[in-house]
């Protein structure tokens, strides 16, 4: 079970693999962060969110874990205004 609640079958392919790698991390924190977040915005994100969203998968969940409880600073690269929705999705505030 892959946790999603959300079909791919409406979605082109490139979405489908990137709904589908959102939920198979392998840290299961990091599944339910990028895996929810896929499931409510694969697909209405524009072709730019989308590469910015691939570009996190990435990342390692235990890198990423850190970027999104705020444990770490986000580097510039990913430090996108999708990353600030993800993190908004996580009810996690940003730091300062």
């Amino acid at each position: 079970m892959t946790g999603t609640t959300r079909s791919s079958a409406d979605l082109e392919p490139r979405r489908r693999r990137a709904l589908v790698r959102a939920w198979r991390r392998g840290m299961r924190e990091m599944d339910l962060v990028l895996g929810g977040f896929a499931d409510r915005h694969i697909g209405a994100l524009s072709d730019a969110e989308l590469e910015a969203f691939e570009a996190l998968l990435e990342v390692p969940d235990n890198t990423l874990l850190t970027w999104v409880t705020g444990e770490k600073t986000v580097p510039t690269p990913y430090d996108t205004d999708l990353f600030a929705r993800l993190r908004a999705s996580c009810a996690v505030p940003p730091t300062t």
